[in-house]
C-alpha cells in the first residue's frame, strides 16, 4: 500500500489540500440533502473511522497522530462533523415540514417542560460525574505533553502553539505578526459580534434551517470549517522541523532544507520585471500594491451587489451591505495570500517595514 501512501502525501501539499477543502465545502453546500441523510453519513464515518485505523499501523503517522496534545484534534474534527450534520438535517427538515405548511421541529418540542428540579440538576449531575470519570480516564492513559524545562542555549526543531492556536499560528505565516495576531482576531471578534446588526433577517431565529439563512451559513461555515478547522488540522500534521510542509506518511527529517526565496511585491515589479532598483519614495515603490488593494476593497463590492449579492444588497441596504461585504473580504483575503505564497512564494503585496506596515 506504499502507493496509496504516495497519493495521500501528494494531496497533501498545502495547495491540493487547501483547494480541495474548498471544493468540499462547495460541494457540502450544494448537495447537503444528500449526504445529511443518515445512512450516508454512518457509512462515511465508519469508513473514516477504519481509514484511521489502517493509517496508524504506520509508524510516521501514527507518531504524530497519538501525541497527547493532538489526540484532542481527532476529537474535535468527528465531533464538530457530528454537530454540524445534525444542525444541517435538522434545518433541512424544517425547510421540507414549512413547504409542506407543517410547523418546524423547534415548535412542536415547544410543549416539552423540562423541570430544574430534579430533572435538570439530575441530568447535569450525571454529566458531571460521567465526564469528571472520562478526564480522569484521559489523564491515567496518556500523558501530559511536558517537554525538558526551557534551555535558552538550544532551539527545538519546531515550537508550535496550543492545538487551539495552532490556526491563528499559521495565519502568522502570511501576514505581519501585528495583523495576523491583532487586526485579524480583532475583526474576527467584531465581525461576529456584529453579524447579527447586519442581517436582520428573522427567518431562522430559533429555529434550523437552511434555505431562509444559506448565505449566513455558507460564509460563517466557510470562515469556521475551512479558515480555521482546516488549518488547524494542516498546522497540526503537515507542519514539521523547520516550519516545513510534510505528507501524513512522510518522515519528519529535522535536516530537511527547502529553498524559499520570499519576495514582496514591489520587489517583482520594479526588480524583477523592469529591471531597476527599489524607488526611495515609499509611496512609489509601493503604488502597484496599494493600487491593487484599494481595487480590492472598492470595486468588488459593487460589482457583487449589481451581480451575484443584488437581491442581498436589496435586503440589507447600502450601508449594513458595505460593512459585512468589507469583512467577507478581509476573510476571503486570507486564503489569497495563503495561494500567492504556496505559488509564487509571495510575502508581502504592501511593504512598508519603514511604518511596520505590511499586507
Amino acid at each position: 500500500m506504499e502507493w496509496l501512501k504516495d497519493v495521500v502525501n501528494f494531496l497533501s501539499n498545502p495547495t491540493i489540500f487547501f483547494t480541495g477543502a474548498v471544493v468540499l465545502w462547495v460541494l457540502i453546500m450544494k448537495y447537503y440533502r444528500i449526504w445529511t441523510a443518515p445512512k450516508f453519513i454512518k457509512t462515511v464515518t465508519i469508513l473514516s473511522v477504519i481509514a484511521l485505523g489502517a493509517a496508524l499501523f504506520d509508524p510516521n503517522f501514527a507518531k504524530e497522530a497519538l501525541k497527547p496534545d493532538n489526540v484532542p484534534i481527532w476529537i474535535m474534527i468527528y465531533s464538530v462533523g457530528f454537530f454540524f450534520w445534525l444542525a444541517m438535517r435538522r434545518g433541512l427538515l424544517n425547510d421540507d415540514l414549512m413547504a409542506e405548511g407543517l410547523p418546524n421541529l423547534e415548535k412542536q418540542e415547544s410543549d416539552k417542560r423540562v423541570y430544574t428540579w430534579p430533572d435538570l440538576v439530575y441530568s447535569e449531575l450525571i454529566c458531571m460525574v460521567l465526564f469528571t470519570a472520562f478526564l480522569v480516564g484521559w489523564s491515567v492513559i496518556l500523558k501530559a505533553p511536558l517537554e525538558d524545562p526551557a534551555n535558552a542555549g538550544v532551539t527545538p526543531a519546531i515550537a508550535k502553539a496550543p492545538w487551539y492556536f495552532l490556526g491563528l499560528q499559521e495565519i502568522l505565516v502570511y501576514y505581519d505578526p501585528w495583523m495576523a495576531g491583532v487586526i485579524l482576531p480583532g475583526l474576527i471578534v467584531v465581525g461576529l459580534i456584529a453579524m447579527p446588526y447586519f442581517d436582520m433577517n428573522p427567518k431562522g431565529n430559533g429555529y434550523y434551517t437552511i434555505k431562509e439563512r444559506f448565505w449566513a451559513l455558507w460564509v460563517w461555515g466557510f470562515g469556521f470549517v475551512v479558515l480555521w478547522i482546516a488549518l488547524i488540522f494542516l498546522g497540526t500534521f503537515m507542519r514539521g522541523p523547520g516550519w516545513n510542509f510534510f505528507g501524513p506518511f512522510e518522515y519528519w527529517d529535522s535536516h530537511k532544507v527547502v529553498a524559499l526565496a520570499n519576495i514582496n511585491l514591489s520587489e517583482i515589479v520594479w526588480v524583477q520585471l523592469f529591471n531597476i532598483g527599489l524607488p526611495s519614495n515609499i509611496l512609489v515603490r509601493e503604488s502597484v500594491g496599494i493600487i491593487l488593494t484599494v481595487l480590492y476593497m472598492s470595486v468588488i463590492p459593487p460589482l457583487l451587489a449589481k451581480t451575484f449579492l443584488k437581491k442581498l444588497y436589496e435586503e440589507m441596504g447600502l450601508v449594513r451591505y458595505s460593512l459585512m461585504i468589507v469583512l467577507v473580504l478581509i476573510m476571503a483575503s486570507l486564503p489569497i495570500k495563503m495561494y500567492l505564497r504556496w505559488s509564487f512564494n509571495l510575502k508581502y503585496i504592501v511593504s512598508i517595514p519603514e511604518y511596520m506596515f505590511n499586507l
